[in-house]
């Protein structure tokens, strides 16, 4: 056949794909296809599956003989002669690449922007790149602006290639075989992980095209697939850039916004304008869990399902055969959390009797109440256990046992999600507990949120004025905001200070915030964190105190600091204490 009967051939065959989903146990077949731009999807009924599971096979047949066809021709202008180039993956280069990359032009780059940069100019020739990371991090934003800023001489030799559900490796690599005879050199692969065969095959990048002088960049969500890749197939041939994890620092540089109660309510994902900073993927519960859901589970899932022929799924297994693993990781996720709200509620509260609550909204300066003495405690506290589940007992048909916890938490320690920061006592430093943060506060804070407006449930809490419900609600907010700002210093400090020892210390009575030790020079410098404007001496007694401070240097040598972490304006205390504001700290000012 001559290209141009190809053509008309292909001209009256279908697109797109064929794709089946399960619906509350029933398989659907649906067939997918795009048309001006539009996704479009309808159901197969039973007479047309497979003549049309035919058609789609003859189209791929056809576009791999035309693009054959094209490849013998053996020249850039013969391609250029029918006004397009034929691919078999959805490839951009030229003017499609420039308008795809020209909007980002003038936003402001993340730190990881250098690091890309330095392996597309660099003299390495044998690795790859993998830029990976949660949903909504930034990924194709960078991506987008090194192509931007390439002059055009290094434009004309980029391409940018998204892949689909329907992507394999066969088709790319007869894409970049053609590429490479064109003279195209630094290769942009978006999402590569949605190819079905990318786990067991990724070697194919970096031993062929690597090797030979491409730069190859490959990105996507599915960070737990990627770290299977660099285990199973990659070894040492390429460079691993993570995007989940957003500092407050880069929070504030990219988004222009220096407020940690914002970092706080909506950090962790990065709008691409930065005048919307994603507010919406953390509005509420219902659109967390869709992030969770799309962002964290299904990208656990689809890795399990092509890793090792899904022989990874461990103990999982059973879980996913009986479709429940999803529902299973969402739950684990939002018990992490629940688990860590009800923490600080019972903190606030003393359990049942809410003697703590009592006590702060009588004794407040400006408005004492005794409306907690009124409050169902046992009744809130049940409201609040019963929002733990996900999915209702009755509903599950396997039990969720401690080793499916531990290896999904595993999953999530991969995916940069979630890290552990040590709790040391004193008295036995060699026991260790833990406690998990989130690198996405946002994601923290709105399930908390949303277990405290259960509150508004309570039938005394529902007769109150308006005003004090709010006022009540937004103390007990306050309390949570002040736990997730203790667990972002740690987490942010212990990033910023690899080679020090990082952790909270804890006394018979009493505990320091955070401790940072240098077991090299035998000294440590030590902290409290308040979520405060305010200063006042109660929030610096532990620091204060002799005994604990003779404790702590006895056994981490020499305090060389000793800081209140707050909201307020850096200045001195008593007691050569200093006061620093968080955000300049967090700002590493």
């Amino acid at each position: 056949m001559t290209e141009d009967d190809i053509k008309k051939e292909l001209a009256i065959l279908p697109s797109g794909g064929i794709t089946t989903k399960k619906i509350r146990g029933k398989a659907y077949v649906y067939y997918q296809w795009s048309e001006e731009g539009r996704q479009h999807s309808r159901i197969v009924r039973g007479n047309e599956l497979e003549y049309l599971k035919a058609q789609i096979e003859k189209r791929k047949d056809l576009q791999r003989q035309l693009n054959d066809l094209q490849i013998r021709k053996g020249s850039d202008a013969a391609l250029k002669a029918h006004g397009h180039y034929v691919f078999l993956t959805d490839v951009r280069i030229g003017k499609a690449l420039d308008d795809f990359s020209a909007p980002v032009r003038n936003y402001e780059r993340r730190e990881l922007y250098s690091s890309i940069e330095r392996y597309i100019y660099g003299g390495n020739h044998d690795n790859l790149l993998i830029l990976y990371g949660l949903r909504r991090t930034g990924k194709t934003t960078l991506i987008r602006q090194i192509i931007c800023d390439m002059d055009a001489e290094h434009r004309k030799k980029a391409v940018f290639i998204q892949c689909g559900l329907r992507s394999n490796l066969a088709d790319m690599n007869k894409d970049l075989k053609t590429l490479e005879s064109l003279g195209y050199k630094y290769v942009f692969i978006d999402e590569a992980i949605m190819m079905d065969d990318f786990i067991e095959g990724a070697a194919l990048f970096s031993d062929v095209y690597a090797s030979s002088g491409m730069k190859i960049v490959l990105s996507g969500t599915d960070s737990l697939g990627f770290a299977f890749s660099e285990d199973e197939q990659l070894y040492d041939r390429c460079i691993m850039l993570h995007t989940t994890y957003i500092p407050f620092f880069e929070f504030e540089k990219v988004l222009g916004i220096c407020d940690v109660d914002r970092y706080i309510e909506f950090g962790g994902t990065m709008s691409q304008s930065g005048d919307n900073y994603n507010g919406w993927i953390f509005a509420s519960e219902k659109k967390t869990s869709e992030y969770v859901n799309t962002a964290i589970a299904r990208n656990i899932q689809h890795s399990l399902r092509n890793y090792q022929n899904e022989g990874h799924f461990r103990n999982l297994k059973e879980l996913y055969d009986r479709n429940e693993l999803t529902n299973v990781i969402n739950r684990i996720v939002e018990d992490m959390n629940h688990d860590f709200t009800i923490q600080v509620i019972t903190r606030t509260f003393k359990s049942h009797d809410f003697g703590s609550a009592r006590d702060i909204m009588r004794k407040d300066r400006d408005k004492p109440t005794d409306i907690l003495d009124d409050v169902d405690g046992k009744a809130l506290t049940k409201n609040l256990m019963r929002l733990l589940e996900i999915i209702n007992k009755e509903e599950q048909t396997v039990e969720i046992k401690d080793i499916h916890r531990k290896e999904i938490k595993e999953y999530l320690d991969l995916l940069d999600l979630t890290y552990d920061i040590p709790v040391v006592s004193i008295s036995n430093p060699s026991d260790k507990r833990t406690i998990t943060v989130f690198s996405q506060p946002g994601l923290r804070y709105s399930q908390a949120e949303s277990l405290v407006k259960t509150l508004v449930a309570d039938n005394v809490f529902k007769s109150i004025e308006a005003y004090e419900r709010k006022r009540i609600i937004d103390r007990i907010l306050g309390d949570i905001k002040g736990r997730m700002l203790e667990e972002i210093v740690l987490l942010e400090t212990s990033k910023m200070n690899p080679n020090m020892e990082v952790f909270k210390l804890q006394f018979a009575v009493g505990e320091l915030d955070m401790v940072i030790f240098d077991p090299n020079n035998i000294c440590c410098r030590i902290y409290e964190i308040k979520h405060s404007k305010e200063r006042n001496p109660f929030q610096y007694r532990h620091l204060a105190n002799k005994d604990i401070c003779d404790q702590t240097e006895f056994r981490y040598g020499r305090i060389q600091e000793k800081t209140v972490l707050y909201r307020g304006e850096t200045c001195d205390a008593e007691h050569g204490i200093k006061y620093k504001n968080v955000e300049e700290y967090l700002l590493r000012k």
